[in-house]
């Protein structure tokens, strides 16, 4: 029996009957999906919280942080050390950004400390007072 190695008669075979399979592109990738648009900080935004993660680092009281960009939301944590969880989350929301303001901060215990339109306002509550994460 004449067979290609994936069991498809060539178009060009004795037997076939004038039909033909053409496999066009890459049928590996054939059942992928697009990449998914995730949300990210704009320049802006990122100069409003760095400007307080580096008055926080000078200060002592921050050490690292993580930029998460997610289907939904971006996430900017801060963390005391880099082993540890993030004392705090600064989330993007576009979803919420008619409704109850696009950014939000959030605590270590998952308690959501602000929320509002205007991030440099929402950060402002980390500026505040010493907050401190009870152990």
């Amino acid at each position: 029996m004449d067979r290609s190695p994936t069991g498809i008669k060539p178009a060009n075979h004795p037997n076939s009957q004038g039909s033909s399979l053409v496999i066009v592109g890459n049928g590996y990738q054939a059942g992928r999906r697009a990449p998914q648009a995730e949300v990210s900080w704009h320049r802006r935004e990122l100069d409003v919280i760095l400007n307080l993660y580096g008055r926080k680092v000078a200060a002592g009281e921050w050490r690292d942080y993580a930029i998460d960009g997610l289907k939904d939301k971006a996430i900017f944590s801060v963390f005391r050390r880099s082993s540890e969880i993030p004392l705090f989350r600064i989330e993007k929301h576009p979803k919420l950004a008619r409704k109850q303001g696009a950014y939000q901060v959030v605590a270590a215990t998952g308690a959501i400390l602000k929320r509002g339109h205007d991030l440099a306002q929402v950060i402002r509550v980390l500026d505040k007072k010493k907050l401190r994460l009870v152990d």
